[in-house]
């Protein structure tokens, strides 16, 4: 690869379209060539705000498209004035550069597309990671409380649970084993028992057999919790009969 091929790669390695061997000889090459490494800097930059202001995840297919068409435009060496051209040479020297910006405005805006795509998920898994530990912490107070108290017992199917409730906490934490999966687009829904009137304390995991659930709100007096089978997301009220029924410790 020349020096020449070389100047002709700072859009390319902004946007990270090279191969590896390709961005190894072009980083040596930026340490030498204060041109190509002030186009790129800029290329860069450029790149990073069209992204952020782009929130939808592009089309599998665009960078590809775009990579394609960019191969066929012709890249200015970095500080070159570029030959004289004619009138009518510079109309359409003048059109071809506004489709090569376009074509690396789109790239730019794929790629940025999938890095903010990229963020958003990122950030969904710490709210998750926050959120579980939020919950663990609150398990933790609860069987930590001096006036913790247990009762365990045998559900259908085989499975062992066990109910800790603290009143000065005003919270109850529910722990199973052996829970049999519940059926497809289905999942088990735990209820606070106010005086036979269920009330909501959220939904277990679906596909864990093991698990110490946090019940959702405050013990409130409820005497006992029950579970049901309820269709994904859960119901304002039980849609099925319960399949366990504990009372609360005294």
């Amino acid at each position: 690869m020349t020096t020449t091929d070389l100047h002709r790669l700072t859009g390319a390695y902004a946007l990270h379209a090279l191969s590896d061997d390709e961005s190894d000889a072009f980083e040596r090459h930026l340490t030498a060539c204060g041109a190509c490494a002030q186009e790129t800097l800029e290329l860069r930059e450029t790149a990073a705000r069209l992204g952020a202001a782009v929130a939808a995840r592009p089309a599998a297919e665009l960078r590809a498209q775009v990579l394609r068409g960019i191969a066929t435009v012709r890249q200015e060496t970095p500080g070159s004035p570029g030959p004289a051209l004619p009138v009518r040479a510079g109309l359409r020297g003048r059109a071809l550069s506004r489709w090569a910006l376009a074509a690396c405005l789109a790239a730019a805006a794929a790629l940025g597309g999938t890095t903010v795509w990229q963020h958003q998920q990122a950030q969904e898994a710490r709210d998750q990671a926050r959120s579980a530990a939020r919950a663990a912490d609150g398990i933790a107070v609860v069987l930590a409380a001096p006036d913790a108290r247990t009762r365990a017992a045998e559900l259908t199917g085989g499975a062992t649970g066990a109910v800790t409730v603290s009143l000065s906490q005003d919270r109850a934490v529910f722990a199973v084993s052996g829970m049999a999966a519940a059926p497809s687009g289905k999942v088990y829904q735990l209820w606070f028992d106010d005086g036979g009137a269920m009330r909501s304390a959220g939904l277990m995991t679906p596909g864990r057999s093991e698990q110490t659930v946090l019940m959702k709100g405050a013990v409130d007096g409820a005497s006992g919790m029950g579970i049901t089978v309820e269709p994904s997301g859960g119901s304002t009220r039980p849609t099925s009969a319960p399949v366990a029924l504990m009372s609360f410790p005294s």
